[in-house]
C-alpha cells in the first residue's frame, strides 16, 4: 500500500496559477499510489487568489479516474449568490472504501488570533497490510492552544475508534442505520499539522495511551531514527516560515509502522506552497 498526503494550496502554485491538472499530474510522478490524502481542496470558492470557483473535487476526480473520493468540509459557508463555498480535506482511495466519517475540530475563542474551523476525515480502507483507517486532516497555523485543542480530539476519536474496535456486535447492529461497519484499531494519520518536527504538539500527539489504546509512531523516524526530519515547507520562498521545516508528517499505529517500508517527500515541485509525501507499507495481507 502506497499513501501520499499533500497540502495542495487549492491546486495553487508558487507561480500563482491554479492548476489541478498539474496537482495530478504530481501525484502521478510519486508512483502507484493506492490512497491520496489531500489539504485545502475548496469547492466554489472564488475568493481564493487564481481560482474560478471550481469544484476542485470534481475536478481532481476527473483526473484522477479509478479513484474513490471522500470530502470532508470545514468551512461551509454561504457564496452569495444562492450557493454555497466549501473548503476542506479530501481522500481518494483506489481501494474498497468503509465507513467514512467526518468529524469537525475543536475551534476554541481566541481574541486576536485569526483562525479557521479544522476537520479530520477518517474512511477505512482495505489494504495488503489489512483494513484500516486513514485519517487526514490541517490543523490551525495561528495557535498553539487551539493546535493542541485539535490534537487531543483526534486523540480521544482514536482511542473511541479503538473501543469500538474491541466492542462485541450486538444482534440490533446488524442492519439499518444501527449496523455496525467495521472500524479497525490500526491507523494511519496524515496532513498539514502545522507544527516543526521539534514542537511540543508533536509529543503530545504521540503519546502513550492509557490502556490497550495503540499510540501513534512518526512514519520518518520509524525509518530514519535520530535523524531531523527532512523539510516539507520552506525548500521554495514562502511567507510563512523562514527557514526549511517539516510541518506534513505520516503518523501510524505501532502494527502498522512494522510493515512501513519507506517513506519520502517530493522536494523539487513549486505546485503547492507544501511538498508532497508519501509512505509505503509491505504486508502479507494479515490483520493488523
Amino acid at each position: 500500500m502506497k499513501l501520499a498526503s499533500w497540502n495542495i494550496q487549492w491546486g495553487r502554485g508558487l507561480d500563482g496559477r491554479v492548476d489541478l491538472a498539474r496537482i495530478a499530474d504530481t501525484l502521478r510522478a510519486l508512483g502507484d499510489l493506492d490512497v491520496i490524502c489531500l489539504q485545502e481542496v475548496a469547492v466554489n470558492f472564488s475568493g481564493l487568489p487564481g481560482s474560478r470557483g471550481e469544484d476542485q473535487v470534481a475536478e481532481l476526480a476527473a483526473h484522477l479516474p479509478g479513484y474513490a473520493p471522500v470530502y470532508g468540509a470545514a468551512t461551509d459557508v454561504p457564496d452569495g449568490r444562492g450557493g454555497r463555498s466549501c473548503f476542506g480535506n479530501a481522500i481518494f482511495s483506489r481501494l474498497p472504501v468503509g465507513q467514512v466519517w467526518r468529524h469537525l475540530l475543536p475551534w476554541p475563542a481566541e481574541a486576536g488570533v485569526p483562525s479557521m474551523q479544522r476537520v479530520l476525515v477518517e474512511a477505512v480502507v482495505d489494504a495488503d497490510v489489512g483494513p484500516l483507517r486513514v485519517m487526514t486532516t490541517h490543523l490551525e497555523y495561528y495557535a498553539q492552544r487551539q493546535r493542541e485543542a485539535q490534537i487531543d480530539a483526534i486523540r480521544r476519536l482514536h482511542a473511541e475508534a479503538c473501543a469500538m474496535a474491541a466492542r462485541p456486535v450486538l444482534p440490533e447492529e446488524t442492519g439499518g442505520t444501527f449496523a455496525v461497519f467495521p472500524r479497525p484499531a490500526a491507523a494511519i494519520l496524515c496532513g498539514d499539522m502545522n507544527f516543526p518536527a521539534g514542537a511540543p504538539e508533536r509529543a503530545r500527539l504521540l503519546a502513550p495511551f492509557d490502556g490497550d489504546v495503540p499510540a501513534f509512531r512518526d512514519a520518518w523516524e520509524v525509518l530514519h531514527p535520530g535523524v531531523p526530519h527532512a523539510p516539507t515547507v520552506g525548500l521554495h520562498a514562502v511567507d510563512f516560515v523562514d527557514r526549511p521545516e517539516c510541518f506534513d508528517f505520516v503518523f501510524l499505529t505501532e502494527a502498522l509502522a512494522g510493515h512501513l517500508v519507506a517513506h519520502g517527500i517530493d522536494a523539487a515541485t513549486a505546485a503547492s506552497d507544501h511538498q508532497p509525501v508519501w509512505v509505503e507499507l509491505a504486508g502479507d495481507g494479515g490483520a493488523v
